[in-house]
C-alpha cells in the first residue's frame, strides 16, 4: 500500500508539473478543451502562447464524444490562401450562422448566393452614402466630440475614453444608418438600450465560441445565465429596429422629404426589386444590423487602441502632432487670422495624404486588431500552403493578433509600436506590409466599411491630439477583456487638458 500510495503521489506529482510546463494539456475523454477552458478570459493571448510553442498552426482537439476540433493558424500564407485563393472553399459555415443567429440573414451571417446578393446591395449602398458619411464624421467630431471634451477640460475631472469613443461611434453610425440620433454623446451620458442590448449580445456570443455547443444551446433552451440575456438582448434590438424601420418609413411618405442614409436606401432597393418584398422588414433589418454592431463596436476598439498606442509613445503623438500642423498651417485662412481659430477639426479629405499618421494607424490596428479572432469552415479536403491537411467540415480559428506577435512574420521587434516600419528609406508608406495586416479581413470578403472605419478614427484622433493634451491617469491599467470584439476590460481613464492654454 505504501509502494501504491508513493507511486500515486509521484505520478500527481509528474502530472501537476507538465501541466503547468504545457500550454495545452491532453486530458483523457475531454482532450484540449479544459486548457481552451482555463484560458477563455485570455484566449488572445493564449493563442500566442500556443503559436509560439506549437508552431504557427496547430489542431486544438475538443472531447471525443462530441466533435469540436479546431485547426488554429497565425499563418499569413494560410490566411491569404484561405481568404483569397481558396475562398470559395471557406465559407462562414452553418457552425458560425448558428452561433451569430441573431444576425439573421445580413452579409456577415451569409455564404454563397445570398452573400454574393447581399454584398453588391451593400457596396451599391455605401457608395452612394460615402460622402455624407464623411459629412457626418467631420459634423459629430465638431459638433459633439470636441466639445463634450472641452467641459472635461473646465472640470479637471477624469474620463473614461473608450466609452467615449464607443458613443461617437454608436451616435455616427446610427445617423448613417437611420438618419436620427441617439444622443449618446451627450454629458450625462445617457445608456442607450440598444447600445446595451447589443453588448449583451456579444458576450453572449462569444461564451459560445469557448464552450461546447450542447451546453450553451441548453442554457438556451433553459433560459440561463447569458444565453438569457442574449435572448432578451434579441428581443429588444427587434423591438427597436421595428420601431425604426417603421418611423423611416413614414419619412420617406412625407411630400418632398429627401433622405441620405443606409436604411433609406435599402428600401429603395427593396421597392426595386421584388424578391426582398416577402422578407418584410425582416430584410431591412438583418441588413443594417450587422452594420450598426461593426459601425460601433469594431471601429471603437480601434480608436480606442489606436488612441492607447499614442499615449503610451509621446514621440509617435509629436509626429502625429508635427503632421497636422503642416494641414493646419496650409488652409486657406491661416494667414489671415491674428489668433489662430481653436478648437480646429480637419476635413477628412486633408489627412489621407499623412503618412507618418497613416503608418501610426497601422501599427496600431497590427498590434490591436478590432477582431482578433476570424473564423473559416471547410467544404471540402485541401492542404494550406503551410502543410496541414484540411478535412472536410474542419472549423478553422484564425487569430490575427496572434500574427501580430511572431517574431518569424513581424521580426524581433514584432511585440514593439513601431509606425516606422510601414516607412521606407524614401519616407513612402510601404504597401507590401499591407498584404500581413488582416485587421479588416482580406480578399473578396474585407470589410466593405474599410474606407468608412478609417475616417471615422482619423477624424477623432486628429481632432483630438491637434486640440488636448491627454495623459493616462496613474495607476489604471488597460488590458483586453475577453470579447469577439477587442474592448478593454476596464476602460481608458485618461485626464483632459487643453493643448494651447
Amino acid at each position: 500500500m505504501i509502494y501504491l500510495a508513493i507511486i500515486c503521489f509521484l505520478s500527481l506529482t509528474w502530472w501537476y508539473r507538465k501541466c503547468k510546463s504545457e500550454v495545452i494539456t491532453y486530458w483523457p475523454i475531454l482532450a484540449d478543451l479544459p486548457s481552451l477552458l482555463q484560458n477563455a478570459h485570455r484566449v488572445n493571448d493564449w493563442l500566442v502562447e500556443v503559436a509560439n510553442m506549437y508552431g504557427s498552426t496547430k489542431l486544438l482537439r475538443g472531447p471525443f464524444f462530441a466533435p469540436m476540433d479546431y485547426l488554429l493558424t497565425c499563418d499569413p500564407r494560410n490566411f491569404d490562401h484561405i481568404f483569397k485563393t481558396n475562398f470559395s472553399n471557406y465559407p462562414k459555415g452553418q457552425g458560425y450562422n448558428k452561433v451569430f443567429d441573431i444576425l439573421g440573414d445580413g452579409v456577415f451571417n451569409s455564404d454563397f448566393d445570398r452573400w454574393h446578393g447581399q454584398r453588391s446591395l451593400d457596396r451599391t449602398a455605401f457608395m452612394s452614402n460615402k460622402s455624407m458619411i464623411s459629412t457626418l464624421c467631420k459634423k459629430m467630431v465638431e459638433e459633439e466630440l470636441v466639445p463634450l471634451l472641452s467641459s472635461f477640460v473646465k472640470i479637471s475631472s477624469a474620463v473614461d475614453l473608450e466609452d467615449i469613443f464607443l458613443r461617437y461611434t454608436f451616435d455616427l453610425i446610427f445617423v448613417a444608418i437611420f438618419g436620427r440620433s441617439p444622443k449618446c454623446l451627450s454629458k450625462d451620458f445617457p445608456v442607450h438600450e440598444f447600445a446595451r442590448a447589443m453588448d449583451d449580445a456579444l458576450e453572449a456570443i462569444f461564451y459560445r465560441h469557448v464552450t461546447h455547443s450542447l451546453w450553451w444551446k441548453l442554457c438556451r433552451y433553459l433560459r440561463v445565465g447569458k444565453e438569457k440575456r442574449h435572448q432578451n438582448a434579441w428581443k429588444t434590438i427587434d423591438r427597436l429596429m421595428a420601431q425604426y424601420i417603421s418611423l423611416k418609413k413614414e419619412d420617406l411618405l412625407k411630400e418632398g422629404h429627401q433622405q441620405t442614409d443606409l436604411l433609406s436606401s435599402y428600401i429603395q432597393f427593396q421597392k426595386e426589386k421584388n424578391k426582398y418584398s416577402s422578407d418584410g422588414d425582416k430584410f431591412l433589418r438583418d441588413s443594417v444590423l450587422g452594420h450598426l454592431s461593426a459601425g460601433r463596436d469594431t471601429t471603437g476598439a480601434a480608436l480606442s487602441w489606436f488612441f492607447y498606442m499614442i499615449l503610451r509613445h509621446p514621440i509617435v503623438e509629436a509626429k502625429i502632432l508635427e503632421e497636422l500642423n503642416d494641414i493646419y498651417t496650409k488652409s486657406s485662412n491661416f494667414e489671415n487670422e491674428q489668433i489662430p481659430k481653436r478648437p480646429w477639426v480637419f476635413n477628412p479629405g486633408d489627412l489621407k495624404g499623412l503618412v507618418y499618421f497613416h503608418a501610426a494607424l497601422c501599427e496600431a490596428l497590427r498590434l490591436h486588431p478590432a477582431v482578433p479572432i476570424n473564423r473559416k469552415e471547410a467544404l471540402r479536403e485541401d492542404v494550406l500552403p503551410d502543410g496541414t491537411k484540411v478535412k472536410p467540415g474542419t472549423t478553422i480559428i484564425l487569430s490575427v493578433y496572434a500574427m501580430a506577435r511572431l517574431e518569424c512574420i513581424w521580426g524581433k521587434d514584432c511585440l514593439e509600436y513601431k509606425p516606422e516600419r510601414w516607412i521606407d528609406e524614401n519616407g513612402k508608406f510601404r504597401q507590401e506590409h499591407m498584404d500581413k495586416l488582416f485587421a479588416f479581413g482580406s480578399g473578396p470578403r474585407i470589410c466593405i466599411g474599410k474606407d468608412i472605419g478609417l475616417t471615422m478614427v482619423k477624424t477623432a484622433v486628429a481632432a483630438i491630439v491637434f486640440n488636448f493634451h491627454i495623459e493616462l491617469v496613474k495607476g489604471h491599467n488597460v488590458y483586453p477583456k475577453p470579447s469577439l470584439v477587442l474592448n478593454m476590460k476596464d476602460g481608458m481613464m485618461v485626464q483632459v487638458k487643453p493643448r494651447f492654454a
